[in-house]
């Protein structure tokens, strides 16, 4: 999954740093990332020596540190000859898990850091702590931290069935699981059992925690749960939601191309016999 980084040690403690030319800078705009686009379409990032002549640093903000390379986010104007904005989207597409791993967290940072710019109750501009990851209003003293959206995903079992899906109205085209966002008040379990009947109108039973991942992209903690069908297996299909519900048999799933998401990660257990 995106978080599986090898040998790796991602340090997400707030310990700013000088940066050094081999740290990344990213700079992002709305959806949008800056940098190089090269071959099969992988992209690559600018790094603090390659920018640090037209920076300004008092815009550069420490985001965290994997092994010894720091990663810091800009708020400006930045050029450079053969980079230019292109969807976040390839940043699945960077060349090791390492490096997407990072961009997504970074994707995660910059969306909270840009929707934090003003105090939300009193509407002063909010300043960056030099201890941790906050955001304080030196006005009225109101403290913003990192906004993390809890979220399930679950694979609803009938048997050697699983039930595979795809999304109504989004860019993504393949399959996927059952997923649907935590509400205030819901555990996680509550959360499953309410989305699968809303989406897709069935029961279930024997539910169990199988694993989580981060999703930065997205702002999301995932929360990966199997589940067996109880009672009728008769599809409702809510379409402002999904496109397409259906039982595959474990035969028929194809191999996954990769398993860098928790959705791919679960079909491909059910796939393999191993859940």
């Amino acid at each position: 999954m995106i978080q599986d980084i090898g040998t790796s040690i991602y340090q997400v403690e707030y310990q700013p740093e000088t940066p050094k030319d081999e740290d990344v800078v990213y700079l992002f705009e709305t959806r949008r990332i800056f940098a190089k686009m090269g071959e099969e379409k992988q992209i690559d990032l600018p790094t603090f020596g390659q920018l640090k002549d037209q920076m300004d640093v008092e815009n550069l903000q420490y985001l965290f540190k994997i092994d010894e390379q720091c990663f810091y986010l800009y708020d400006g104007v930045l050029s450079l000859e053969g980079y230019d904005f292109v969807n976040v989207g390839y940043l699945r597409l960077l060349k090791t898990m390492r490096e997407a791993f990072a961009g997504m967290t970074a994707y995660h940072l910059y969306t909270w850091y840009s929707g934090h710019r003003f105090c939300g109750k009193c509407g002063h501009k909010m300043a960056a702590s030099d201890k941790e990851r906050v955001q304080i209003c030196p006005d009225c003293g109101h403290r913003a931290y990192p906004v993390i959206a809890p979220a399930v995903i679950v694979g609803v079992t009938r048997g050697d069935d699983i039930l595979v899906t795809r999304y109504a109205g989004r860019e993504y085209k393949g399959v996927a699981l059952l997923a649907g966002f935590c509400e205030i008040g819901e555990n996680a379990e509550e959360t499953v059992r309410r989305e699968v009947f809303e989406e897709v109108g069935i029961k279930l039973k024997n539910i169990r925690y199988y694993a989580s991942q981060p999703w930065g992209i997205d702002s999301n903690l995932l929360l990966g749960f199997f589940a067996e069908l109880d009672g009728s297996d008769e599809i409702t299909l809510d379409t402002n939601e999904l496109r397409e519900a259906v039982w595959m048999p474990r035969s028929e799933l194809k191999p996954a191309k990769n398993t860098m998401s928790l959705t791919m990660t679960m079909i491909e257990a059910f796939r393999n016999g191993e859940v």
